[in-house]
């Protein structure tokens, strides 16, 4: 069940978050301004006031102050005091509008409701002193709009009442879980008591009046739709919210807080393996593997099998399916067991033909295999840091009839990331040193394949942070950071293509934020400034934009024409990259008519998760499906 409160829905994946300023502005319209446009800074979604005549709120002997005990009297001194004029509140409203945030309020009698009416706000907030308030309730019903209501100093069977006073009305209303004590004890607010609200009402939210943010951030962990919480600029004013309430950076630090466990909260379907834990699976995990050299047709003994790390073939959970089996072909000791071992027969490579050049990716230790296997147009040598120490003499004899392409590493020696744009000076220089490595390296590589006269390599420009993305301001800069690596490096008979990346990139099983070669609109004016072409990486642009919420197909009509080279695999929501073609979100068949067209002669190769396993099983599915869409 869902609710619209203004352009919000209420009761999806996301919390709405009341900046409730209430009378915290001390009766100063100045002050109040303010706070709205810190509750804007601050990503709230809401400022909310409150509005009342006393007159009808209050006896006249209460208002007159005859025989009244010292709280209310306390009460109604300082509501005299800070009341703001319904015609201030027109402004605020007015202004809410102007800033781009939600204008609310709670009016506390019939009056008051006629006066907001005439402000057209889009719900109402009832405080919990009116939860048992019916005729007001039935005037706010009356109206058509949302409520929301909090149920503190309420017994059970007090809001249960009004829940069935509301249905009756067929009213649209969140429920607050809220202990009306200011500063409220942490023993006595019972957040587990949401259960209970969500018995008598699907949408139940808190209104929190303790001391700083963690019952509340649990409350969002514990399924809260809608959260409110007192804004104030100085807990130490005069009244008696004010100790109950949040500052500036509390309540920035709350949202923060709330969208973040959001995040993490997911949609409670299936439990997916991320892409960070695949990679350490990968690295960590446990395989079967042969015992001992084996050959095609061996039926599989207990003998033949052990369990060995790194976790890249067959799951240990399949030992007792493999034994008994036929071997499909040979194995040497210590080679992995696959999936395919448990089924008849093996995918084999066969020939394919595109309408653009095409090839597989290799290492320098598989590249024979392949190169036996399969003739395609290139190969892309996937370099990593201890390949960079390697002789290409010990693993290519002579020249070969084809083409190649190099991909730098993300990770050199000593655990260091490629930085091109990096703001550490020291860092970046390092950066240049080992990128111009890779250069020299490519250059050598010429000698093997004479058909390749300027061979490109794909590179993982950098521009990463750590714990949050860069703001907008600074992005330029890592540019030109960029740039001036640029002109540090000697390029002479090779091209440098930066590839497209995702916002989230995965090193090495930890997540990190990109900020560069992400957004297409950048990435188009910097490849003009710096005669730049593009390595399109397709799993990547389409995690970028189911992020971003952009139409992946007019991102790839814009980079099409500024690509050389194309990385095709699947992907799917966040992170999940490199899926095989067909098991993610895109359309290939779209997207290759807007390849045909944009870069007819850009060279692919398919870039599937672990698709060298297995002696490329991954790769010749992925060719399989992509033969007659590009």
């Amino acid at each position: 069940m869902t609710i619209k409160i203004g352009g919000y829905e209420i009761g999806g994946n996301r919390a709405f978050v009341i900046a409730e300023i209430g009378n915290n502005h001390n009766g100063s319209f100045e002050r109040a301004i303010r706070m709205v446009d810190l509750a804007v800074e601050m990503g709230a979604d809401c400022a909310k006031f409150q509005l009342r005549q006393l007159d009808e709120v209050y006896r006249k002997r209460t208002l007159r102050k005859d025989g009244e005990d010292l709280g209310t009297e306390y009460v109604l001194d300082l509501l005299r005091r800070f009341e703001l004029s319904v015609e201030q509140h027109r402004q605020l409203a007015e202004y809410c509008v102007g800033k781009g945030i939600l204008y609310l309020c709670t009016p506390w009698d019939k009056r008051s409701v006629d006066v907001l009416e005439g402000m057209a706000v889009p719900a109402y907030k009832v405080a919990s002193a009116d939860l048992t308030n019916l005729p007001l309730l039935d005037k706010l019903c009356s109206t058509g709009k949302p409520l929301i209501l909090s149920t503190g100093m309420s017994s059970r069977e007090e809001v249960q009442i009004t829940v069935n006073f509301l249905n009756q009305r067929k009213a649209r209303f969140v429920l607050l879980h809220c202990n009306s004590t200011y500063p409220a004890p942490l023993h006595d607010i019972q957040l587990k008591w949401m259960d209970q609200l969500r018995g008598m009402h699907p949408l139940v939210g808190y209104s929190g009046h303790e001391r700083g943010t963690a019952v509340t951030l649990a409350a969002v962990a514990l399924g809260a739709c809608l959260i409110e919480r007192h804004f104030t600029l100085d807990r130490s004013m005069e009244g008696p919210d004010h100790a109950a309430s949040l500052e500036h950076d509390e309540f920035k630090r709350l949202i923060e807080g709330i969208r973040e466990i959001e995040q993490a909260l997911g949609d409670g379907g299936e439990r997916r393996i991320s892409q960070g834990e695949m990679i350490n699976r990968e690295n960590l995990g446990k395989s079967l593997v042969a015992a001992t050299s084996l050959s095609k047709g061996t039926i599989i003994k207990a003998e033949h099998v052990q369990v060995r790390s790194p976790g890249q073939g067959l799951s240990p959970q399949h030992y007792e399916q493999l034994l008994g089996r036929t071997l499909q072909h040979d194995l040497n000791e210590e080679d992995f067991f696959y999936p395919s071992d448990l089924k008849d027969e093996r995918i084999e490579p066969r020939p394919y033909s595109f309408g653009r050049p095409w090839g597989v990716p290799v290492r320098y230790h598989d590249f024979q295999e392949y190169n036996a296997r399969i003739k395609p147009d290139l190969f892309e040598f996937h370099l990593s840091y201890s390949d960079m120490e390697l002789k290409p003499d010990d693993f290519l004899t002579g020249t070969y009839a084809c083409g190649f392409v190099v991909h730098a590493p993300e990770l050199f020696a000593n655990s260091r990331l490629m930085d091109l744009a990096s703001p550490d000076e020291a860092y970046r220089a390092q950066s240049v040193l080992e990128t111009q490595r890779v250069i020299n390296i490519t250059r050598d590589l010429k000698r093997f394949f004479p058909q390749t006269q300027r061979p490109m390599i794909v590179a993982n420009i950098g521009g990463f942070t750590m714990d949050e993305p860069l703001p907008a301001s600074v992005i330029q800069a890592y540019y030109e950071r960029f740039a001036k690596s640029l002109t540090e490096l000697d390029m002479d008979g090779v091209e440098l293509i930066p590839q497209t990346m995702a916002p989230f990139p995965w090193h090495f099983g930890g997540q990190r934020f990109q900020n560069i070669f992400v957004k297409i609109d950048e990435i188009v004016a910097w490849c003009h400034q710096l005669q730049l072409r593009m390595c399109f990486d397709i799993s990547h642009t389409r995690l970028t934009c189911n992020h971003f919420g952009i139409d992946f197909y007019a991102f790839a009509e814009k980079i099409a024409p500024l690509s050389a080279h194309l990385h095709l695999g699947d992907a799917q929501g966040l992170n999940g990259e490199g899926l095989q073609i067909g098991e993610g979100d895109i359309d290939f068949v779209r997207l290759g008519k807007i390849l045909r067209k944009g870069c007819p002669n850009a060279s692919f190769i398919p870039e599937i998760w672990q698709g060298h396993k297995n002696g490329g099983e991954g790769f010749w599915i992925a060719l399989e499906k992509l033969e007659g869409t590009l």
